[in-house]
C-alpha cells in the first residue's frame, strides 16, 4: 500500500473559467456545508442551543426587519450599479457563473442554503464572541473575491454589520436569514435575467 505524504500536496490558484459548472456547484455546496457544521459545533461549544436561535419569538416583527433590510440593500446595490464603474465592482465573474444559467428554483435553493449556513456561523456563533463589528470584518474578508476593490468590500462589510444589528434587535437568527436570502435571491435573479449590453 502506498504511503500518504502530506508534503506532496500542492495548492495552485485557479481562475473561475478553469472550473466546470459541476465542480463550481460541488465547491459551493461543500463550503456551505462546512460553514454550517463549524457554526453548529461552535454553538455547542458555547453551550448554546442552536435550535433556539431559529425561534421566531412572540411576534413576527423579524420578518419586517429582514425584508426591510433586504429592500434597503437591494436599492443601495442598484444605485451603486448605476454610478460605480463595472471594473470597480468586479468579483472575477463568480456570481455570473453561479447564477447566469441557473433555473429560478435553483437560484432560490442556493440563496436559502447560503443564508442559513452563513448566518448560523457568522451571526449565530462568531458574533456572540466578537460582536458585529469584528464579525463583519471577518465576513468581508472571507468574501475574498471582492477584496480587490474597496467599494464591494465596503458594501459587504456594511451589509454584514446591518445583518448583525437586526439579529441583535430582533433576537432571532430568522431576521438576518430572511434578509440574506432575499438579497441573494434578487441579485441572483437580476444576474439570471440581465440582458447583455
Amino acid at each position: 500500500m502506498k504511503k500518504f505524504d502530506i508534503r506532496k500536496i500542492r495548492l495552485k490558484t485557479m481562475d473561475i473559467d478553469q472550473i466546470d459548472d459541476r465542480m463550481l456547484l460541488i465547491n459551493l455546496y461543500a463550503t456551505q456545508a462546512i460553514t454550517f457544521i463549524i457554526g453548529f459545533v461552535w454553538l455547542l461549544f458555547q453551550r448554546r442551543n442552536p435550535f433556539r436561535l431559529f425561534e421566531p419569538g412572540i411576534d413576527w416583527h423579524f420578518v419586517y426587519w429582514g425584508i426591510g433590510l433586504a429592500a434597503a440593500v437591494i436599492a443601495l446595490d442598484m444605485l451603486a450599479a448605476r454610478f460605480v464603474p463595472d471594473e470597480a465592482s468586479d468579483d472575477g465573474g463568480v456570481n455570473d457563473r453561479i447564477f447566469r444559467h441557473r433555473p429560478v428554483w435553483h437560484i432560490a435553493v442556493l440563496s436559502l442554503v447560503v443564508a442559513v449556513c452563513e448566518e448560523t456561523l457568522f451571526r449565530g456563533a462568531v458574533q456572540y464572541h466578537i460582536g458585529p463589528y469584528w464579525t463583519s470584518i471577518v465576513f468581508a474578508t472571507i468574501h475574498v473575491r471582492y477584496l480587490r476593490h474597496w467599494i464591494p468590500t465596503g458594501l459587504v462589510f456594511a451589509i454584514s454589520y446591518a445583518l448583525g444589528w437586526i439579529y441583535i434587535k430582533t433576537g432571532t437568527l430568522l431576521a438576518p436569514i430572511i434578509a440574506h436570502f432575499v438579497i441573494d435571491l434578487v441579485m441572483g435573479l437580476v444576474i439570471r435575467f440581465r440582458r447583455e449590453a
